[in-house]
């Protein structure tokens, strides 16, 4: 993984991505949904990426990140054991997600975020971050 430092621009709403088929299968037209990510680089030892997701439903199991909504649209909706909450996402929508955290995704609008994960041996990352 290069140091983002090297860079002087990335474009990165053009970086390109792999999507492949997410397991929710098709979504309710019929379409299959489509989600791909990619690495850009390093930043002070944290991993920055984009990651893209087609429009349809998606349940997931989050790690511990930052991001940033380049283009497009969602609701996430949040479970916990004391319910649930739903946060909209649109671009310049600034989000932190929790290790272990239970979400579901619905995309209205092709979505591109950028995330930093933090690195491996931070406290963040081995789940002994703040909450």
């Amino acid at each position: 993984m290069r140091e983002l430092e090297t860079f002087v621009s990335v474009d990165l709403g053009r970086v390109p991505l792999d999507r492949l088929p997410v397991e929710t299968g098709p979504d309710a037209a019929g379409s299959t949904v489509e989600a791909g990510s990619a690495t850009v680089g390093a930043l002070w030892g944290a991993e920055l990426g984009v990651w893209e997701m087609t429009e349809g439903r998606m349940d997931d199991v989050e790690v511990d990140e930052a991001f940033i909504v380049l283009s497009g649209h969602a609701t996430v909706t949040l479970f916990a054991d004391d319910g649930e909450r739903t946060i909209e996402l649109a671009p310049g929508a600034l989000c932190r997600l929790s290790a272990g955290m239970r979400t579901r995704w619905h995309v209205t609008s092709t979505l591109r975020k950028v995330y930093l994960l933090p690195p491996p041996s931070s406290a963040l990352a081995r789940g002994q971050g703040e909450r």
